[in-house]
């Protein structure tokens, strides 16, 4: 039976449900609660309550986090299309909608038979115009944007939930960003950095506020509106219940009267909300920004670099204040070799100028929060939009600092849970295996752990530098599934990150954390810093120069170890081409094993410089090894021409690319095969073609082994530190047959 809560008139309490960004629901169901809900239920992603409509009201008013806020119209079960369409034309949508209105259509949820979210919405829609046009014969107007109703269908298996969206659109669209920049920090998520950071109280003290990266000013102006207890609802001028039937146009503008009048008395406030960036046109929006949201007079907007950023002269410590800030935090790689840099000076200022104060720091990439310096006392998981950042709360002083770009101590009290001694456990007979093995290999530079335990994700490489005589730790966390719980995965990477100083003897300074994810540029390859601190480690009789702070990789690919031992070994008196050559460690070891010549190509000046270091490293330097800066893809098409010939070729592309430098994009589970029937016209009768790719997943296509004689070597090629993972990456040997 449809259980209806407006059917023949609204009761004393009605449902609701307000959504929030990922991380935020505690804070939004203390929102709610000043607003009068009751019967409060959080979730991931949002809160459920009951009360009278004017609580709704004031959540779509004075919330600060809530994302939409939706009244529950009913409930029912259907178990195909048709229960679906029957259900939603059995309600009186004459309740909802005027003669006239507008309507939009959402759905949301996974059903057993809509299984797509389109269709969904598409039967919802059909359902209420088929039903007001046999109440009132005509029909609503279809409008996608700014509709006087928006309904929601929501499925939870063959379980739907009805709602009207009083929100009508996102409330985090406050209506006073114009130009808002690229990846704008969302205005919700920014006040909900605040709230975590306790701004409500600092300010309330008449504290001073500062954002030194302000852009175009959101974290600015919503500590404005903290500040001056100005709705953050006030200057919109849509929401999805003021064409609803069902509005309450007296009650809604007495809550608006008596939110200008808090607005008014807030004024008042004596706190100092402050922003500087050093792009002056960033500086305009921002004014901008704050006059349409009416706390133009209530910040204050410099334009300055981060290097000059300091408190205002004359505050004492006791009224010391709170740095939040969102730096960039390089969401694609080609822009992250700027963001280190960034977190690095403003670690050095924050530790310089600003003691005493707090600091809140939302970084989309954890390994950046080690630039800081600064040791966060709390680390809260939030999400702006699809990213998943993490806010960093710092109190800044001599109890915080720590060397950048290390570990620290803030993770030391995670070393003794269960499950950090658990993986500690298989850490210490890992190192008690492979330490022998290398011992007796003579290799310096091994894999000691790759994702053993499925709920410990990770990679860690042990390095020891031949300069230094050092071990470091290269930690690698592969991202998690969607489906696992934030709070389990930072209590997860907690507990591996104390255990590894103590089970391997590595101070937390020779420690370097990265994080394996898709970017939405795909690159492999990019540079994350500008340190250009390098070490030299040893692979047997050579020698590698190594980065651990500035790249995503350190230059040596250690899986590929084997690989690289195969192509020495078939190198003697023969020419060698390295295509997508990186650091050119296959030269090296070609060229070591007596290549009469050989040709490395790359796209990266940065990468091709550091593969002339690694001969120069060895002794290798010559004119018979040249190094091409060239698209690999069209440095082949040009060869063709040319028809050099190569006895032996070493082709490994990136899993994907679409480099800003590159023509097209490049996906190597697709275009593998024109690759390497490019290389083929390039061998010479006899030559060997050796093909490797770490895409996972990854299937040769028939047409290369039709065509040509092809060994699988990727089992051959797995190293003894890789065992554990055979997927690591595939290898085959390719030859062209005599009679082709």
């Amino acid at each position: 039976m449809a259980r209806s809560v407006l059917r023949g008139g609204p009761p004393p309490l009605l449902r609701f449900l307000a959504s929030a960004p990922r991380g935020l629901a505690d804070l939004l169901a203390r929102e709610l609660t000043a607003c009068g809900a009751e019967g409060l239920r959080e979730r991931s992603t949002g809160v459920a309550f009951t009360g009278m409509l004017g609580s709704a009201y004031r959540a779509c008013l004075w919330s600060r986090v809530a994302n939409r806020v939706f009244l529950e119209l009913d409930s029912f079960e259907a178990r195909d299309t048709p229960e679906f369409y029957a259900a939603v034309r059995r309600i009186d949508w004459t309740a909802h909608l005027r003669p006239g209105a507008t309507l939009a259509c959402d759905f949301s949820g996974r059903h057993p038979a809509i299984t797509h979210t389109h269709f969904g919405a598409l039967k919802l829609k059909d359902g209420i115009v088929d039903a007001l046009r046999e109440a009132t014969g005509s029909r609503p107007s279809i409008a996608l944007e700014r509709p006087d109703v928006r309904v929601h269908a929501h499925a939870h298996g063959t379980r739907f939930t009805l709602a009207i969206d009083l929100a009508g659109e996102s409330l985090h669209r406050r209506g006073y960003r114009g130009a808002a920049g690229e990846a704008p920090l969302k205005e919700n998520v920014a006040a909900g950095m605040l709230l975590r950071a306790g701004w409500e109280a600092l300010a309330a003290q008449g504290a001073e506020f500062l954002d030194p990266l302000c852009g175009s000013g959101t974290l600015v102006i919503e500590a404005a509106l903290i500040a001056g207890d100005r709705a953050p609802g006030l200057t919109r001028d849509y929401f999805g219940f003021l064409g609803w039937h069902g509005h309450d146009a007296a009650l809604w503008e007495q809550l608006r009267g008596q939110a200008l009048t808090r607005a008014r008395a807030g004024e008042a406030s004596s706190a100092t909300v402050r922003g500087r960036d050093r792009a002056p046109e960033a500086i305009r929006t921002a004014r901008e920004n704050a006059a349409r949201a009416g706390v133009a007079g209530r910040v204050q907007l410099e334009v300055g670099a981060l290097a000059d950023a300091t408190p205002l002269a004359g505050r004492s410590p006791a009224r010391a204040g709170l740095l939040a800030t969102n730096p960039p935090y390089g969401v694609r790689l080609e822009d992250a070799r700027t963001a280190r840099a960034v977190h690095r000076e403003l670690g050095a200022v924050l530790r310089a100028r600003f003691a005493g104060w707090s600091a809140a720091v939302l970084t989309g990439a954890p390994e950046l929060g080690l630039e800081l310096g600064l040791r966060a006392h709390r680390t809260h998981t939030l999400w702006n939009g699809s990213i998943e950042c993490r806010l960093l709360r710092i109190d800044v002083g001599p109890q915080s600092e720590r060397e950048p770009g290390t570990l620290g101590k803030g993770v030391a009290h995670l070393g003794d849970t269960s499950g950090a001694r658990m993986f500690a456990n298989r850490l210490t007979k890992n190192l008690k295996r492979l330490r022998g093995w290398a011992g007796r290999s003579g290799v310096s530079c091994y894999r000691l752990y790759d994702a053993d335990m499925p709920e410990y994700a990770f990679a860690v490489d042990l390095y020891r530098t031949l300069d230094t005589q050092e071990d470091w730790l290269y930690v690698q966390e592969y991202a998690a599934p969607a489906e696992i719980e934030r709070e389990a995965v930072q209590r997860r990477r907690g507990e591996v990150l104390a255990s590894l100083p103590a089970v391997t003897g590595v101070a937390c300074e020779r420690i370097r954390v990265r994080i394996r994810r898709r970017t939405p540029r795909g690159e492999q390859y990019g540079k994350l810093g500008e340190r250009q601190r390098f070490h030299v480690v040893a692979e047997g009789d050579l020698r590698f120069r190594v980065n651990f702070d500035d790249y995503l990789d350190t230059g040596l690919f250690l899986d590929h170890r084997l690989t690289r031992a195969r192509l020495r070994a078939a190198a003697r008196g023969r020419s060698f081409l390295n295509l997508f050559a990186y650091t050119g460690t296959a030269t090296v070891y070609a060229a070591a094993g007596g290549a009469s010549a050989s040709v490395s190509v790359d796209l990266s000046r940065t990468y091709l410089e550091w593969a002339r270091e690694n001969l120069a490293l060895n002794n290798l330097t010559s004119p018979a090894h040249a190094l091409v800066q060239a698209d690999c893809r069209e440095w082949l098409a040009e060869a063709a021409a040319r028809a050099p010939r190569f006895d032996l070729i070493f082709l490994d592309p990136p899993t994907f690319s679409n480099s800003k430098r590159m023509e097209g994009v490049l996906d190597v589970a697709r275009d593998h095969p024109q690759l390497i029937d490019a290389c083929a016209r390039l061998l010479a009768p006899g030559g060997l073609l050796v093909f490797s790719t770490n895409a996972q997943r990854f299937r040769l296509a028939p047409e290369v082994s039709e065509r040509f004689a092809v060994i699988d070597v990727s089992a051959a090629t797995l190293p003894e530190d890789f065992a554990r993972n055979p997927r690591i990456h595939r290898c085959y040997e390719i030859r062209v047959p005599v009679h082709n």
